[in-house]
């Protein structure tokens, strides 16, 4: 595997209340391309994928953030943290790399709006 060849794991955020997610896994995602480029990719993927319930495939989603890197300390928060929002959250004219993925980065995908709303108030439904 070349070092700008990773395998990443983007978790599609349906519902942060209700813990409503499901990882992907996407082998030999090249990290010069850009966020936006990738989240297209992804967009594409996830509304034609096989197994995936019509909830998932029929989502906003408009905003990636790092969860976890391969070998850092892992949150404690069961989907998503709500902190470091200006380091973690992607910028879509950035490349994966320079945004800081890199192999086994573990990404959550979400619609924007859901996020800040459950960030003022960040409250499980169950």
């Amino acid at each position: 595997m070349s070092a700008e060849s990773s395998t990443v794991t983007v978790r599609l955020v349906r519902s942060f209340e209700h813990r409503n997610f499901r990882p992907l896994v996407y082998h030999g995602v090249p990290l010069d391309q850009t966020v936006k480029e990738f989240m297209a990719f992804v967009c594409r993927d996830v509304s034609s994928r096989s197994g995936l319930p019509p909830p998932f495939k029929n989502y906003k989603y408009d905003t990636m953030k790092i969860i976890h890197q391969a070998h850092k300390s892992k949150t404690g928060e069961l989907v998503v943290s709500l902190e470091d929002d200006d380091k973690l959250i992607l910028q879509e004219d950035s490349t994966l790399k320079a945004a800081g993925v890199a192999n086994e980065t573990e990404l959550a995908f979400f619609c924007e709006e859901d996020y800040r709303n459950y960030r003022a108030n960040p409250v499980s439904a169950w």
